[in-house]
């Protein structure tokens, strides 16, 4: 066999949702993956991973600090660790040789960000970013519109992105996401990582140059909870079979809505009952006031972003929506493009003054593309990663590490603007 066909053999570290699903890939695949080891503190999981990709007790270890002191034996690493821990856990690895698949974000600051950068150049490691949303059909046809100058050049580009009550609710108040001292991301970094990547994706070779952000905590905090509401839902509320925020209406009556986040402690358990998951609400984080939590992350947020062209872009987070959608309107000068993510539409309007007419307009219809996967983009980020990794040709989506930086730059100087009350603020990349 020519060795640059062999499958591309990676470590899973940090055997959570999102490096499973990118694992999990291998099993339709195996000619292009193979997973062979897994890094995790977690007993339990690290077990299911051995055992469901087949490979022996040698090639599991507690962390990523273990793997590193052990010889190099895969071509690279799946880093699916929490936020905060990308970049302690990769430097090892990338100093050991491994090249990497990164979940995003992969630094919550600007100078993990550049500690990691300097370590990726000196070894001279393949990273890619897991930039999902660019993978899917509807991201990556506006990007081909784009190319092909359908709409001439960008004017201006509009993101918008309504987290819906119940995700907020259950990431970013009650949640890993809703305590920045804890979790060391902001919820613009946490949510919004993939807006801002696609912003300046779409919107490249042109870069940012000056961005500025307002928002703030509107909702959740404890002046504005109900009367005589309590501390813990299903302990001491009264309001607990009405109110809108009630774990007991969120999780108990949707109990697989986001359980791989809510019963995390309950994955062991072949087959958890109603009364385990009453008793992970009534000792558990999830079982807290919505209002009463130590949540200190915004609840919305808007950014301006100037780029060196001359067009503008902005992104507006609202937390709390009724469903979650995520909007982008892109004007050009010579038409415009709008899409819904969630309801899977795009629809470009060229000018077209002739008589009788404004515009001609293409309705591009996605309907029939699978909501699994990120619409099927996790496994097109997998197939392009093991391009990446032999150094074959690849998406338009796939993209090394430094393309990743300016969508993260444009984070951290919003998320700065917005403690100095919106001001303006220069891009240096």
């Amino acid at each position: 066999m020519d060795m640059a066909k062999k499958p591309v053999t990676a470590i899973i570290l940090g055997a959570g949702h999102r490096a499973m699903a990118y694992a999990d890939f291998s099993l339709a695949h195996p000619d292009l993956l193979k997973i062979v080891g897994v890094a995790d503190l977690d007993e339990y999981r690290r077990k299911m991973v051995q055992e469901k990709f087949g490979f022996s007790e040698e090639f599991c270890f507690e962390s990523a600090e273990a793997l590193a002191k052990a010889p190099k034996f895969a071509d690279a690493v799946i880093n699916g660790t929490m936020d905060e821990q990308h970049v302690e856990t990769s430097i090892p690895l990338l100093e050991k040789g491994y090249d990497m698949l990164l979940e995003k974000p992969f630094a919550v600051n600007d100078e993990e960000m550049e500690r990691l950068l300097e370590v990726v150049k000196k070894h001279n490691n393949k990273v890619m970013i897991c930039h999902v949303l660019r993978y899917t059909p509807f991201y990556s046809t506006i990007k081909e519109k784009l190319i092909s100058g359908a709409i001439g050049e960008v004017i201006n580009i509009q993101t918008v992105e309504n987290v819906s009550y119940h995700h907020l609710s259950t990431s970013f108040v009650r949640g890993k996401w809703g305590n920045s001292k804890k979790c060391h991301t902001s919820m613009l970094l946490a949510k919004c990582c993939h807006d801002m990547d696609i912003m300046m994706w779409l919107m490249s070779p042109n870069k940012p140059v000056t961005v500025s952000s307002v928002g703030s905590k509107l909702q959740f905090k404890e002046e504005n909870a109900p009367e005589n509401s309590g501390t813990r839902c299903l302990v001491d509320c009264p309001r607990v079979d009405f109110c809108r925020y009630s774990a007991k209406r969120i999780y108990l009556d949707h109990p697989d809505r986001w359980e791989v986040y809510v019963w995390r402690d309950l994955e062991s358990i072949e087959n958890p009952t109603d009364e385990d998951r009453r008793k992970v609400l009534i000792e558990g984080d999830y079982g807290r006031c919505m209002y009463k939590c130590d949540n200190d992350v915004v609840d919305h947020q808007s950014v301006l972003v100037n780029f060196s062209n001359g067009a503008t872009g902005t992104h507006n987070m609202t937390g709390g929506s009724a469903e979650p959608l995520r909007t982008i309107r892109i004007i050009g000068t010579k038409g415009e493009i709008y899409g819904e993510f969630e309801n899977k539409f795009i629809n470009v309007k060229i000018i077209n003054p002739d008589p009788g007419k404004d515009y001609d307009e293409e309705y591009i219809d996605l309907s029939n593309v699978s909501s699994e996967g990120h619409s099927g983009g996790d496994e097109r980020l997998t197939s392009d990663f093991v391009r990446f990794i032999r150094g074959e040709e690849h998406s338009v989506s796939c993209t090394s590490i430094y393309d990743s930086v300016a969508g993260h730059k444009v984070i951290f100087l919003a998320d700065e603007s917005m403690n100095k009350n919106g001001e303006q603020i220069k891009v240096e990349l």
